[in-house]
């Protein structure tokens, strides 16, 4: 009995000074890269870190967590965030943020409130934490401008429901990551709405807006990803990304390449039900000048006849030398694709 009683103090003497070790290694990791980022020039700064959790999670929460890079313009408030892990599994942690936070851009700030959002994320038990598959969920999203766009309208995009997830591609040599989006409920801010139907003949909501997309980048996902540089994609492949708003339906299949100066090569095929509609969306959105709708339209008429159904059409769309274009019709600039 003694032994019995003398084996459970020295485990429990061991576990307690393993968990110490760890969580006070995880706490002076988490102040060291808040500290490195300063040094480079970084707004990071956080009012409180703790560390709890003990016997068998190493918990850790960010109060009044500020992040700031000012090489891309962006920033990130949030007045908690909480990294949790169970002590025999660090490199598979839970990520827990706020109803509330914002998130600043070159171009505007936004609100950002929801419930319960989270992600699931493993990354590789290495000093990288190379990311190997992740997962985010959230409710009740908003995304508003800080700024009022409209009176008695705060500009809001919502979404009931939203589900992300990322997992690195097995056995494929380049950093390939497969990428699955899932958008419940999402309702388009009204100004937004406002403009693409001004008759307000759409419902306020899309039906469904799914993609299942791979994308080869020229670097993995990282902790450097996040300290120097992100990866830029060189290889999109669209699997299927559909949207269905109304009596709109989209959907985008193809692949492209993409050049170090952002560029894409490649490309796309779009099935479009209800194709004349949107025509007008994109010309009420500035997607397509005016000018080229009327040709455009006789255009597809004539194809959409050819293929049997008049109300659906099926577009190949190449992009070459920075252009987008139907056929032999060029219809405007391709976009840049880079991450800040």
């Amino acid at each position: 009995m003694r032994l019995l009683f003398t084996l459970i103090v020295l485990c429990t003497a061991l576990w307690s000074g393993y968990w110490f070790v760890s969580s006070t290694a995880v706490q002076e990791g988490f102040e060291s890269w808040l500290a490195e980022r300063r040094a480079e020039g970084w707004v990071a700064e956080t009012s409180e870190l703790s560390v709890a959790g003990f016997p068998n999670r190493i918990d850790t929460t960010f109060t009044d967590l500020s992040l700031a890079d000012p090489a891309t313009g962006l920033a990130w408030e949030a007045p908690f965030f909480q990294i949790l892990a169970l002590s025999y599994k660090p490199n598979h942690v839970i990520a827990v943020w706020p109803n509330t936070q914002r998130v600043a851009t070159p171009y505007d700030k936004f609100d950002i409130t929801s419930t319960d959002m989270r992600a699931s994320l493993v990354v590789e038990p290495s000093t990288a934490l190379a990311l190997t598959r992740a997962t985010l969920t959230a409710e009740d999203v908003s995304v508003a401008p800080a700024r009022l766009l409209i009176q008695g309208d705060n500009g809001s995009t919502d979404i009931a429901t939203l589900t992300v997830a990322v997992e690195e591609v097995e056995g494929d040599p380049s950093a390939t990551y497969r990428f699955g989006l899932k958008a419940d409920g999402l309702a388009p801010a009204l100004p937004w709405r406002l403009q693409i139907d001004p008759s307000g003949a759409l419902p306020d909501t899309l039906e469904a807006l799914n993609a299942d997309i791979s994308v080869t980048f020229d670097a993995p996902w990282d902790r450097f990803a996040i300290e120097r540089a992100r990866p830029q994609p060189r290889q999109i492949k669209v699997e299927l990304a559909e949207a269905k708003w109304g009596q709109l339906e989209l959907q985008l299949a193809g692949d492209v390449t993409v050049d170090e100066t952002g560029q894409p090569t490649g490309k796309m095929t779009v099935k479009a039900r209800n194709w004349r509609d949107i025509l007008a969306v994109a010309v009420n959105t500035g997607l397509l000048p005016e000018v080229l709708a009327g040709t455009l339209e006789e255009g597809l008429g004539l194809m959409a006849q050819l293929s049997g159904n008049p109300n659906t059409l099926d577009l190949p769309l190449d992009f070459i030398r920075g252009e987008i274009y139907l056929g032999p019709i060029p219809l405007g600039p391709a976009p840049v694709l880079r991450l800040r």
